[in-house]
């Protein structure tokens, strides 16, 4: 099984804490975001992650090569910033085979039971599957409304008068169907570029484990307090 973790993001609402360090790097308690991933992966079977990386790349390179995740895992910089759709597009190869592959975003902090989410996938015929969870700012995120099947009608980023409080985690599983959805031209995004086009194809899946989307210092510092770790996989 294989994942991209996405985690080329300036982490410019983080500064200064990025000005010498990559966001995925920054460290929860003792082990940094980027190493958490890593290790959700492994407890979830994924056996193989690409991890793109712009700033610090260096940095990025090195704490892969030190690795003790016991994965493989190739690193993608990118000189110029691709977007999150383009990442996948510029890697189309790596996953062309795969009947289902993970996208994650390197800068949400969760212990999402990805073996679960992965089930509910294969339970359903649809290019992709979106992990969603309730927020308080709407008007921030991806905003879905589901229907009573658990089908994805509507997908607006950042919408100006949000019709429900439920949002994008930057947790997916998709097919390689998904890259029919994804435009040639780079940055392209996955928010505002491709899940929009797969409405009626994708079905959503409601995450209640702990996740926080570490955008903002405060956010950073609260979940050095609050962040439970990760689970032994099949334990609640």
């Amino acid at each position: 099984m294989k994942a991209f973790l996405l985690a080329a993001g300036l982490g410019t609402r983080l500064k200064p804490l990025t000005d010498r360090v990559p966001k995925c790097l920054l460290p929860i308690r003792d082990t940094p975001l980027l190493g958490i991933w890593l290790d959700l992966c492994r407890q979830h079977g994924i056996t193989e992650v690409l991890v793109n990386a712009h700033s610090h790349a260096g940095m990025v390179k090195e704490y892969v090569a030190n690795s003790k995740a016991g994965l493989s895992i190739r690193v993608s910089e990118e000189e110029t910033l691709l977007g999150s759709a383009g990442t996948l597009r510029a890697n189309y190869e790596w996953v062309a085979s795969e009947r289902e592959f993970f996208v994650l975003y390197g800068d949400v902090l969760t212990n999402v039971d990805l073996t679960e989410l992965l089930e509910f996938h294969r339970e359903r015929d649809v290019a992709a599957t979106i992990g969603l969870y309730e927020v308080t700012n709407p008007s921030q995120c991806g905003i879905v409304t589901v229907d009573q099947d658990g089908m994805v009608r509507d997908f607006v980023e950042k919408p100006a008068k949000p019709a429900s409080n439920l949002a994008f985690t930057g947790v997916l599983i998709a097919s390689p169907a998904i890259f029919e959805s994804i435009p040639q031209q780079a940055p392209a995004d996955i928010g505002f570029d491709v899940l929009p086009k797969l409405i009626g194809r994708m079905a959503a899946y409601k995450i209640t484990d702990f996740l926080v989307d570490i955008g903002t210092a405060e956010k950073y510092e609260r979940v050095q307090t609050t962040w439970p770790g990760l689970r032994q996989v099949g334990a609640r």
